[in-house]
């Protein structure tokens, strides 16, 4: 039976949500490599991904869009909606959803009605609370496509399948895992040789993110794909000016004096982008080929994470080789799962305490 979803989304648990959605009977809605007149969907996701990213209170930490589906891994930030003054609400809103009356180009018709608007505490209260819910993010998502692409076909009927799914990662390895399945689908899809050649994913734009940078960037980033710790570390602050949650969390390390710039709250400790590259190339040869070499920094790094290479493997080449994800949970073991879904004083108690296989 379908459960509702506040059985299944609760960030007292976890922040992070694996959510996947599918298009009617698995069509090719998002791009029809037959139909040449057919408009790709796939950048106008992306791009709305990065707008919804900017205005709610939920960050992306992951996406691949498919053809026929597609990944968002997603960071739940409540009490960030909870710093916002009512005006900040409601221009957040209006950037998701602009009135049809509002002259969105004349800034001082626009900042008269942000404060008329803000003074409705009513109004103020629903709309904070729609800006933290992983639910109106999906809906604001999903619904805008569904209606451009019915217009451009000239038809009518329903673009996506009913409900999205969400698994709850309950911990780093399953984070790491996840992510991981996430940028290399594509490579499982067999529509990309190596992990940063598959379009409209999170490590495609992470990469092309450091290339705009410059030779010197890419020469670091380079670096620490060959399993260099030193670049790896030093590749790390690359993506603090990226819209996606940077993989590496700085904020506990020292900052450079002459920066003076606090750091974006990443992923994971010890574990730079250059790394995250590294564990890719490895993971997809290994699927692909069968066989792999990995450096022995990486496996000093997974040392610092208390996780280990093979098991991170293991459970990402199992997501991988699967036809579909199947739970409401993902963790690295079945005794954080079980603690979770026994504990008091939240909604998953109820839940059987099984990880998807």
């Amino acid at each position: 039976m379908t459960m509702a979803r506040k059985y299944l989304v609760d960030p007292a648990v976890t922040r992070w949500y694996h959510c996947i959605s599918r298009c009617v009977r698995q069509a090719f809605l998002f791009h029809d490599k037959d139909n040449l007149d057919r408009r790709d969907w796939r950048q106008w996701i992306e791009d709305r991904l990065e707008l919804l990213d900017s205005n709610f209170a939920i960050s992306v930490g992951g996406f691949s869009v498919m053809d026929s589906h597609l990944h968002v891994l997603c960071r739940l930030d409540p009490e960030v909606a909870d710093r916002w003054n009512p005006q900040e609400v409601m221009r957040r809103w209006i950037a998701i959803y602009p009135p049809k009356t509002l002259k969105s180009n004349d800034k001082k018709v626009v900042r008269q009605w942000v404060e008329t608007q803000a003074k409705d505490h009513r109004r103020v209260t629903l709309l904070r609370d729609r800006l933290k819910n992983l639910g109106w993010f999906m809906k604001s998502l999903k619904e805008p496509l569904a209606r451009l692409a019915n217009k451009a076909d000239a038809c009518h009927g329903t673009f996506w399948e009913a409900r999205y799914k969400s698994i709850a990662i309950l911990d780093n390895d399953a984070l790491l895992s996840t992510s991981t399945y996430i940028d290399l689908n594509p490579l499982a899809a067999g529509i990309a040789s190596t992990p940063e050649e598959g379009l409209h994913t999170s490590i495609h734009q992470r990469v092309e993110h450091v290339c705009q940078k410059g030779e010197k960037e890419i020469e670091r980033l380079q670096a620490a794909r060959r399993g260099s710790v030193a670049a790896s570390v030093a590749a790390g602050v690359m993506e603090q000016d990226l819209w996606l949650v940077p993989i590496e969390d700085r904020r506990g390390i020292v900052q450079e004096e002459r920066s003076g710039a606090s750091c974006r709250e990443g992923m994971l400790e010890s574990f730079p982008l250059g790394s995250y590259l590294l564990l890719l190339d490895y993971t997809g040869r290994l699927f692909r080929d069968g066989k792999a070499n990995m450096e022995s920094g990486v496996k000093e790094i997974f040392d610092r994470l208390s996780s280990t290479l093979q098991s991170c493997q293991a459970r990402t080449d199992k997501m991988l080789r699967s036809k579909s994800l199947r739970g409401s949970f993902f963790a690295s073991d079945n005794q954080t799962v079980a603690a979770i879904a026994t504990a008091p004083g939240h909604h998953f108690r109820n839940l059987s305490p099984q990880p998807p296989d």
